[in-house]
């Protein structure tokens, strides 16, 4: 797939830890609606391209074109309030706020963006109806499953509406049942709303919710045709 039309495009990445290379030349596109999985082994780099994409992390290199604007040329509020509205996280292990209930955590989001508490709230406890945990909403994280915990946060990331989803891992602490709900629901929600998805994974059953595939091994990306 070509980057015309698309919502997210990195062009020759660059990245190293000291000696240590994460991306050497690695490429990246993504359309609104899609979702692509970034496949490879441990310490490939997959990672890291999806913190460099997020602008959580610049890379040494490259460029990073999000709607049209190069990410460098963003102040890191820009960056951040990016962060906070229109780019979404689901993490391998939820990384849920354990003071917080569970209502209060899909709400902080919206909290941090000025939304009152009951507007967020509302709005949290909508996106939890969608993935069947509204139900826990007075709970705390250290009370409900890891299955129900992961959905939560899955809520979490689209309670902005956001029109990136990055999720990294995001099944990689479920047993196959749950880690199959959660993909259900997160891909389904996530299509609803056109927003587009950048799913880091090495679990080829996780894969297969994608729309494409892309490879990354020793720092550089291949585009892989879906087989049918």
């Amino acid at each position: 797939m070509t980057p015309a039309g698309s919502l997210l495009i990195a062009d020759d990445l660059h990245k190293a830890y000291g000696p240590t290379v994460a991306l050497d030349g690695a490429e990246f596109s993504i359309h609104p609606g899609e979702v692509v999985a970034v496949m490879g082994p441990s310490g490939s780099g997959k990672s890291t391209l999806l913190h460099c994409l997020a602008g959580i992390v610049p890379p040494d290199s490259g460029s990073i074109v999000y709607n049209g604007r190069e990410m460098a040329t963003m102040s890191d509020a820009e960056r951040s309030a990016l962060r906070r509205s229109e780019f979404g996280f689901v993490f391998q292990f939820g990384q849920l706020v354990p003071e917080l209930t569970c209502v209060e955590n899909v709400a902080l989001p919206l909290r941090l963006n000025g939304t009152s508490r009951k507007e967020a709230e509302r709005t949290a406890l909508t996106w939890m109806e969608r993935l069947e945990v509204d139900d826990l909403r007075g709970k705390r994280p250290g009370e409900v499953s890891g299955g129900q915990g992961q959905r939560v946060a899955v809520a979490r990331a689209l309670v902005t509406s956001p029109r990136v989803l990055f999720a990294d891992e995001p099944t990689g602490a479920l047993d196959s049942l749950n880690g199959e709900r959660v993909m259900d629901l997160l891909t389904d929600a996530a299509r609803s709303t056109n927003a587009a998805v950048v799913l880091v994974t090495h679990e080829a059953r996780v894969a297969a919710y994608s729309d494409r595939e892309i490879v990354v091994r020793d720092g550089k990306s291949r585009d892989m045709e879906r087989v049918v």
